[in-house]
């Protein structure tokens, strides 16, 4: 621990992620060549330009040194003739030596310009609404931009609602794709990105500065999808219909008899291209447990894909990349509403939600009033029913007439109801 710690401390400070980039492209290095040179992958490369990862150690030596600029060459400075007094009255002093002629400042190489698009993703495409499953290598480019990044002073302050439709138009159409490989639902799909981009923007003050936005809206995106409550809906209770072709067919059927679990490590790793810790991290698992779902996904896979039987690991997820971005690209999945109707749905949906918070709080309200006015003011003790006393029975009301009683009630209800006569019943 004592040794990385001093290794790391003895190289000099690292550039923000933005500048690491920049650097990079200045010299004409690809993100391959860099990870050539490093000892890393590309996802990892790219990973330490977007800001979610540092390298360390050896490699952070490496790197720095690879992304160091060239010290620009120091011109020579030469002295000029001293000129005294006696000079500037008229008198002339001793003789000057002839001075060298001055050489031209060289040029200072000017940084190369940054590529206007940047290099294919493994499952992009630059036809309209394919898998931008790269949508991790520009977060930083995004105006909500994380902490660490410096702003260029002559650079645009943009709104927050420029910033969100700004990622929404860049990710939201490789989501729609890559939800349907993860659910076989092309309305599931564009419903659950919607939804995510929806909750981004309710948060977005937090997503904003989030290190990577899309890997977020992502995240969210996949749970969405992969709720199990939407067996419980009649539309959504059953996958949408294969692909014709039978290598797209089987690939197809493969991933929807995965679990959903290895069915996203697989999606995440081999179809966007994160590495095994960050997978591991966004589907909520350790790294060795991501590892083990990798590989039995694969397996699994493998078994219905011929070609991928017989390829190494590294073939296998470069086989991968390409079926998976062919099948995402050859099936006619939804385009997902503008940004704007996203956006003023997510408030829409907020102040619905606002004002039934507050319609349930008031009527809280009116019932606890309503109970406090009508509720007795003392207590009242209830009348204990009827019990049995030494066997005497309980008196529960008027006892019944027997035949003389009647008899005497006959009487007197024929009889004068006034007069002395009444008094002395005759009683037969």
């Amino acid at each position: 621990m004592t040794r990385s710690t001093t290794d790391e401390a003895a190289v000099p400070p690292l550039p923000s992620p933005k500048e690491r980039r920049r650097l990079r492209e200045a010299k004409s290095l690809s993100e391959e060549e860099v990870a050539a040179a490093v000892g890393v992958t590309r996802a990892t490369v790219r990973s330490w330009e977007t800001g979610r990862t540092s390298p360390r150690g050896r490699k952070r030596a490496l790197y720095a040194k690879l992304i160091a600029p060239e010290p620009a060459v120091k011109p020579e400075v030469v002295k000029p003739p001293v000129v005294t007094a006696e000079a500037t009255a008229g008198v002339v002093g001793p003789a000057t030596p002839d001075l060298p002629e001055t050489p031209p400042l060289p040029e200072a190489p000017s940084p190369a310009a940054p590529p206007s698009d940047p290099p294919p993703a493994p499952m992009s495409d630059p036809r309209p609404g394919a898998v931008a499953a790269d949508d991790r290598s520009r977060t930083a480019e995004v105006p909500g931009r994380p902490s660490g990044t410096a702003e260029a002073p002559d650079e645009r302050r943009v709104s927050p609602a420029e910033a969100f439709d700004e990622l929404y138009a860049r990710t939201a159409p490789g989501l729609v794709r890559q939800t349907y490989l993860l659910t076989g639902r092309r309305a599931l799909a564009r419903e659950s990105v919607e939804r995510a981009f929806e909750l981004a923007w309710q948060r977005w003050p937090e997503v904003a500065v989030d290190r990577d936005p899309a890997g977020w809206v992502r995240a969210a995106a996949y749970e969405y999808a992969m709720s199990p409550w939407h067996r419980l809906r009649r539309t959504h209770r059953h996958p949408d219909a294969p692909p014709t072709e039978p290598g797209k067919r089987a690939l197809f059927d493969a991933l929807l008899d995965l679990p959903p679990a290895y069915r996203r490590t697989l999606l995440l790793y081999d179809g966007v291209g994160l590495d095994l810790p960050e997978t591991a991290a966004e589907t909520e698992a350790s790294t060795p447990a991501a590892a083990g779902r990798l590989m039995t996904a694969r397996a699994a896979v493998a078994e219905r894909l011929p070609e991928l039987a017989d390829a190494a690991p590294a073939e296998q997820s470069a086989l991968l990349q390409d079926r998976l971005g062919g099948l995402a690209r050859a099936e006619h999945v939804p385009v997902p509403r503008p940004a704007r109707a996203v956006r003023t749905g997510s408030e829409s949906k907020a102040r619905l939600w606002t004002r039934a918070a507050v319609a349930g709080v008031a009527l809280l309200i009116a019932v606890t009033g309503l109970t406090l006015h009508t509720a007795p003011t003392h207590y009242e003790q209830p009348i204990s029913p009827p019990e049995r006393v030494g066997g005497v029975p309980p008196r529960g009301g008027p006892q019944k007439l027997t035949a003389q009683d009647l008899k005497l009630q006959k009487s007197l209800s024929e009889q004068l109801a006034h007069g002395p006569e009444r008094l002395v019943p005759q009683v037969e």
